[in-house]
């Protein structure tokens, strides 16, 4: 739900505590949902045009999870054209991390759907794709609408993983250390409107890892049904980033299902206070 309407229980140690920890590893029984959430897609379809207002056709770009590839976003961009985006996969392959090439051609794929329409483009990224959401929209915000990410690592260690995923990453990556981190990933929101969709059940990225700063232009969305290989398929994900992608771009404002579908986002998570100004 909205960060502005929840409580603030990181005053809590406990809810401080829940923000960050590798999840449970039973947890990884419960992925298998990923493919219930896929073959819900055709039965949700009909209700989610009905209830989402058409796109203004500005440019979306979609990027993928670690050692996906855009056809594991096909179904997403494929459902964004319905709704009158114009999606863009990234182009790059398999995702296999923080590759030397891949910020500059991110860059470059950013200015060339911008200078195509002369609009700025929204970002989407799924897990490791978020975080480079972010940080590409932290290197040319002039270009970037909005940023929405889902179940991505944006904060903490980067061993809070599921430990297998983190020794794929490191025999990806070799020589990457958990301080490396902070070169990939900024410590604070980007300057742009920024929705972190999680769910509390992922067993790949600690659900804490994906809540963000509180503020006027960050929010924070949990769907409590999606795993975290069903992120990018679960219908009630795909609402939320419907609703995020219509708010008018000098005027985007938080989350606020209407009616009986505030009872499918029941979500409260603790908030993640933005940080003190460094000492004078």
């Amino acid at each position: 739900m909205s960060t502005l309407v929840n409580p603030p229980l990181w005053r809590s140690p406990r809810a401080a505590s829940q923000l960050s920890g590798r999840p449970p590893a039973l947890l990884a029984l419960l992925e298998g949902r990923a493919m219930l959430e896929f073959f819900s897609v055709p039965l949700a379809l009909p209700w989610l045009l009905r209830q989402l207002p058409r796109g203004d056709g500005h440019p979306v770009l979609v990027l993928p999870g670690l050692m996906a590839s855009d056809a594991s976003t096909l179904p997403l961009r494929q459902f964004l054209a319905l709704l009158g985006y114009d999606a863009h996969g990234w182009g790059l392959g398999s995702n296999l991390g923080p590759r030397s090439h891949v910020r500059p051609r991110l860059a470059d794929k950013l200015q060339q759907l911008y200078d195509m329409e002369q609009r700025k483009v929204s970002i989407i990224g799924w897990s490791l794709g978020g975080v480079f959401a972010r940080e590409l929209a932290r290197d040319l915000p002039g270009l970037t609408r909005q940023v929405i990410s889902l179940g991505s690592p944006l904060y903490g260690a980067a061993q809070d993983a599921n430990p297998l995923v983190w020794q794929l990453f490191k025999a990806l990556n070799p020589g990457f250390t958990s301080q490396q981190a902070a070169l990939v990933r900024g410590s604070t929101p980007p300057p742009v409107p920024t929705t972190s969709i999680y769910t509390r059940t992922d067993s790949v990225v600690g659900w804490g890892a994906s809540v963000e700063y509180s503020g006027p232009r960050t929010d924070n969305v949990e769907v409590n049904t999606a795993s975290h290989l069903g992120l990018g398929v679960n219908p009630l994900v795909w609402y939320v980033i419907g609703d995020r992608l219509a708010q008018a771009e000098e005027h985007w404002t938080h989350f606020k299902p209407q009616g009986l579908t505030r009872c499918l986002y029941p979500g409260k998570p603790p908030l993640r206070p933005q940080p003190s100004p460094p000492e004078a």
